[in-house]
Parts: structure tokens; sequence; C-alpha cells
């Protein structure tokens, strides 16, 4: 049956006062909303002799008419209410008025020809433009004209060692699926046949000759959502069809994740492969005589990568017995990993590499924010690079000849920022400043600790406009992720500048299961584990309510793909928490995510339900999915994902949103919002992320009681 909702609100007018702080004014209002009616269906899984229903397991099938329609339908209520916040249109404005402004990449030189990303500001997609020796400048390549609405987008990039000759993917839709393009670079003609259906792959060339790339044999039925679990490495010589490619590995050797990159030198194909988001074996072939591949690291139970050679040396970033990482070298001719010397000894803070202008750059995170130092390959330290402040950098790199390095700096308050080094002496000049309607002097980040359930201590940086009044009023955006290995470090971010200077704060915590501490703490959130992660989020949002910088009335919680798993299982444990919860792109659905696409190499961090009864029995009492209660007043949720998400497909998000909608008690809304011809995220158009930045904010501003914006 069709269920409506009639939801009161306690409106919140927002008062400009001469001391700059808010005072609010109470007007009750209604909206009613009359869900889509979603079928429910017989369908058991049955686990250890458990039975668990699934009764919107035909959602699952993306290619239904059935599906289709109930798509629709959730848009038309989704969009139905968003329409009607009346402060939406102003807040989009204000959106687009603040992203409108040139953003320019750092340059990169190919051939005889200095490369950059540029986009005039509100363009869907940033375009490659080129300079020649005499600084004329040209459009090499222009992603807005792949497609009408924006969305095709370009998947990668990469030249030969002369310049002479590009391939560059395209993402169609958003989706994981790329086609490779290849043209010369002097005319821009494109050679040979188009080389279809390449997921999770770079591009690698070998000479003038061809290149290498990844790919999974296209699979029976839906290619949005059908299992994909056998990554090959191919190598395509130009002037050839795609159907005599070479299958270079993977063929016998079943493996989820593979790659390959040539040496710089091109006497070398270095080859990784995974079965799971972390752990790697590594494989290394002289390309000079096509001799084997020779397997360097035979198991899965750290992660190396090469990152140079100097011949038949080879140095390598690796968390084997360094848990933080470190970087080792060895020679071809005895690689076993008990010969690696050390060249960058493990520190107590985590390690990524650049290398460039045969210098490497070896960044440490220090409590989630950028350390940079500068070494030769032979170990020797030549200086602590000064960076213009606290917060994040990238880049530094380059090829072994480069005279400049580049590279950004960024926090939760600057503009990303470009500076040109000097790997000589250690200079730094602004390179590209954009020039942004921000005053980031007018806003503040503070790094706290605080204790989570079993008394870990967990950073949190809070950013907020300079004399926000800490009275528990203030709109409060908590946002995590909590997996994977993956730090979030200081960036901006002008959805959250907007969202700043409307009141609101703005808090990330680097949860356990990230890699900001190393292995160890990413260890600390997996499979049997998970459980830490959510109390640290939990804890964080205890702490902004204690410390008064909000309340459970004005607090919403956000995040995607695994943060949308991690904001699923806190609303569901905790539903009295906050006010506002928003699954991104979400892995909601614990007990089948790994049938899914390449969802089964996610198990190192989750376990899967079939691996024992004890793991199935713990993933069933977090998953989303499985933990909505009818009786229960859950948080206002604004479900978001993409029709085209091979990735963490749509499913999961429709199943949530579903029971939600079913068993939801109260007057909080329960919505989905479904982008149409969009994936997980990459290559998303400017236009749809500042619309999906505005409903976001616009639906939680508004389910906080607050009317208009000042």
């Amino acid at each position: 049956m069709r269920k409506s909702l009639l939801c009161v609100l306690a409106l919140s007018t927002i008062v400009a006062c001469k001391d700059d702080q808010n005072k609010t004014e109470k007007e009750d209002v209604s909206m009613t909303i009359t869900y889509p009616e979603t079928k429910k269906v017989d369908t058991i899984n049955t686990y250890f002799d458990t039975p668990v229903q699934d009764p919107y397991r035909w959602l699952e099938d993306d290619y239904a008419e059935d599906t289709k329609a109930w798509v629709k339908a959730q848009n038309e209520v989704t969009f139905n209410y968003l329409d009607q916040i009346p402060f939406r249109s102003k807040l989009k404005q204000r959106m687009e008025t603040l992203w409108n402004y040139e953003k320019i990449s750092a340059p990169f030189i190919e051939g005889d020809y200095t490369y950059f990303y540029k986009n005039d500001g509100l363009q869907n997609q940033s375009v490659l433009y080129r300079k020649d020796a005499d600084g004329n400048e040209e459009v090499f390549l222009d992603p807005n004209a792949f497609s009408k609405d924006g969305t095709t987008s370009l998947g990668g990039l990469s030249f030969t060692e002369d310049g002479s000759m590009a391939a560059y993917a395209i993402s169609e839709g958003g989706s994981d699926w790329r086609k490779i393009i290849v043209l010369k670079t002097e005319n821009k003609e494109i050679i040979g046949d188009t080389i279809m259906d390449v997921k999770f792959s770079g591009m690698s060339w070998y000479k003038n000759e061809g290149f290498y790339y990844s790919s999974y044999e296209k699979p029976k039925g839906s290619e949005l959502s059908a299992k994909t679990d056998q990554h090959r490495l191919f190598y395509h010589k130009l002037g050839t069809p795609q159907s005599e490619d070479k299958v270079v590995f993977g063929d016998t050797e079943k493996r989820r994740y593979v790659g390959g990159s040539v040496t710089q030198d091109e006497n070398y194909l270095v080859i990784t492969a995974a079965n799971s988001t972390y752990g790697n074996e590594l494989y290394i072939k002289d390309l000079r005589n096509n001799g084997p591949i020779v397997k360097v690291v035979d198991n899965f139970e750290s992660s190396s990568n090469v990152i140079n050679n100097d011949g038949k040396t080879f140095f390598v970033v690796t968390d084997f017995e360094a848990p933080n990482k470190r970087i080792v070298k060895f020679n071809l001719d005895s690689f076993e990993q008990a010969n690696w010397e050390n060249v960058i000894p493990e520190t107590e803070n985590v390690l990524s590499v650049s290398k460039g202008a045969n210098y490497i750059f070896a960044e440490y995170m220090k409590d989630a924010v950028s350390v940079v130092k500068q070494y030769n390959f032979d170990g020797t330290l030549v200086r602590d690079v000064s960076l213009p402040g606290i917060g994040s950098v990238g880049g530094f790199g380059g090829k072994k000849e480069a005279t400049t390095l580049y590279y950004s700096f960024t926090n939760y308050t600057a503009p990303g920022t470009i500076y040109a080094y000097d790997p000589e002496t250690g200079e730094s000049t602004v390179y590209q400043k954009p020039n942004i309607d921000f005053n980031s002097e007018d806003f503040e980040s503070k790094q706290v600790f605080y204790s989570s359930k079993d008394g870990t201590k967990i950073p949190m940086i809070i950013t907020y406009k300079k004399g926000t009044e800490l009275n528990g009023k203030n709109p409060t955006m908590l946002y995590a992720y909590g997996g994977f290995n993956i730090s979030l470090t200081p960036s901006f971010s002008i959805a959250n500048a907007v969202w700043m200077e409307n009141g609101g704060v703005y808090a990330v915590a680097n949860l356990r299961g990230g890699g900001e501490y190393g292995k160890k703490w990413h260890n600390a959130g997996t499979q049997m584990q998970k459980q830490n992660v959510f109390d640290d989020f939990i804890a964080a949002a205890e702490y902004l309510i204690k410390e008064n910088y909000t309340s459970s009335d004005y607090l919403a919680i956000k995040g995607g793909s695994n943060g949308g798993l991690l904001v699923g299982a806190t609303m569901t444990q905790r539903p009295d928490l906050m006010k506002v919860a928003i699954p991104q792109v979400g892995v909601l659905d614990m007990l089948r995510y790994h049938t899914f696409t390449a969802g089964a190499g996610w198990s190192f961090d989750y376990g899967t339900s079939e691996q024992s009864k004890e793991m199935f029995e713990y993933i069933k009492a977090y998953s989303p999915v499985h933990n909505v209660k009818a009786g229960v007043q859950y948080p206002a949720t604004l479900v978001t994902t993409g029709d085209h998400d091979d990735r963490v497909v749509p499913a999961h998000s429709f199943k949530f949103a579903a029971e939600l909608q079913d068993k939801q008690t109260g007057t909080n809304p329960t919505l989905i919002r479904i982008e149409v011809n969009a994936g997980h995220g990459a290559g998303k158009s400017t236009e749809a992320t500042i619309n999906e930045q505005v409903d976001i904010q616009a639906f939680a501003l508004y389910n906080m009681g607050i009317k208009t914006l000042k």
C-alpha cells in the first residue's frame, strides 16, 4: 500500500544580529508526502541455515521496467519535496556564483607541448589545453563535446615517452566501463579502432608500438550489476584489431585487480595483482628480451609498488615489515624480500611517495596533515620542504629530467593553490592562485581529539565561521569515511564553503578503518572490528553535542560509498542522535554486496556473509538494509545514488530507501534522489554536482527547521 507522511516542521527564520550571531523564531508548517508503492516479494536467502527475507530483491534488476518505473516515481516525489523548500533557489544561486571561477591545473610536459586542464568556471567538464614552445595555446581535448548533457567524461590519459601519441579513455554516464581512443598529438588524428569494454585500468605505452591496459570479460546479463571477477592485463599493438590483443597476465591466474606499467626507460613491465583492495603480488618482466614474468612478491600479505628503477635496481614503497610504509630497493637478480634494503626507513607517521627531477618526495601524515621531505635516491635527506601552511599537499611528481615540479596546497578554509617548486633550491612560488569570492580569513579550523567507546583517541577537524557562538543550535554537517585505508586530509570544498557561509559547522572525523595512522589503524576498522568505525562516528557526534557546537536537532551526518555504509549503520543504531542523515552511493546490503560487480574484492575490509557463520551474524547485526525496524523514528533521510553506478550498484540504495519508507514512524521524510545517467561520482558534470550539493544542503537545513537564509 502507498504510505503518506505529514511532515510537521518547526521552521526557524535566521535573523542577522549586530553581533553576527543567530537567533530564531519558530513557525509550524506542514508538507504531505505520499511515497510510491514498493511491492514486496517472497525471496528468502539462507545463510548457515538462517533464513533472511529479501522483499525488495526485484530492485536489483536495473534493466527491468518495473525498476525503471520505481526510479521515476521516487524521483517525482523527491523533487516535488525539494521544489517546495523556500530557499533552495537562493542556495543554488550562491553555489553557482561561488563555483564560477577559473580553475587551472598544474602543467605537465609531453613532447614539444605543455599541457594543462582548465575550467572557465561552470563548464561541466574541464578542458585539456596545450601550449607550444612559442606560447601558442589551443584546445587539445574538450570532454564537453563528448556528449550534449555533459555526462561523458575523460577517464584517463597516457602519452608515449616522446609525446607523439596519446591514448585517452572516456566514461559514459559515470560508468566504470571505458572506451580507449588513440590519436597523434601533432594533428589530433585518431589512429585505429576504439578499444571497448575496459574497466579499472590505466594505459601504459611501450615505445610507440602499443600500450598495456586491463579489463574483465564483459559480464553476461547487466553490465551495471553483474559480477566481474577475473581481471586481465592486455597488450594492444597499434594497427591491429582489439580481438588480437594479447593477454599478458591473468589468463591462468585468477586475480580481481591487475595493473601493468612500463618503467620510464621502457625496459621493464611492472605488474601488480590483487584479490582484494589491500595486499598485492608484484611481478616484473624484462621487455628487452621478452623475458619471463618474474614473481617478486608471491603473496597478498603486504602492499608493495615500484616507484622507480635505475637499471636492474628497483625502488619500492611497501608496508612489508613496516605498517607505516618505507622505501626499499633490490636488484632484479636477487629480488627476494630478505634482500630488500632500506632507502627511507619506516617512521611513526604514514608515508606516501612522489618522484620527480630524480628526487624522492616523502609525504608524511601527522595527525592527518601533510609534512614533506625531499630525498636523494640513496636515501640522503636533501631538505624538509617548507609548506605554505597547515593542510594537505599533493604533487611533486614529474619525469627524471624535469627542472620544475608542481604541487597543490589546500585545507578546509583555503582554496587549492598551485605552487611551482625548484627541486635544487627548495624554493616555492605561487603558480596559480584561484580568484574566488570567498574570504578564508573569516573562517577557522580546529583539530580536536575525542575518545571513542573503547577509549581510543580519534582526531577530528571542525571548521566554522569565526565568532560562531557554541550554543548548541549551529547546523552541523559531520562527515567521515572509515575504510579501505583511505585517509581524509584537509581540502577545500565550494559546497562546504557555502554551508559555512550560512552559519554551518563542518566536521570531519578520521575514523579507524582509514589510513591516517597506518596499517594497524586500518585493520582496527575491518571485518570483525567494523563496529569500531561506527562507534568512532557516534562518539564524534556525541562530542559535537557535548561541546555545544550543535545538538541532535541541528546535526546532519553524511558519507559516500563506504561512508554511505557508515551513515546507514549509524542512523539505524542511533536514530536519536541526529536530525538528518545523507547516505550517498552507500554499501547498504552487506549480505549481498560481494555478488555485484567487483564487490567481492572488498572482502578484506568487510568479510562476507558466506565466509563463516560468525562473520554472517556479525555483518547482519550492522547491515543497514537488515536493521531498519518498524516503530522507530529515523532521522530525515535523503539517500542519493546514480542509476548507472556499477561500483556500488544502486540496488543498495533502492532497498534501503524502500525499507525506510515502509517502516519509518513519525514525521521525518525518507526520500531517495536518483541521478539519471550517472555513476559512482567520477566524471560527474559540474551542473549535476551543484544540483546535488544544493539539494543535500537544502534538505538538511529545511529539516533542521530553517526557513530562510540570511
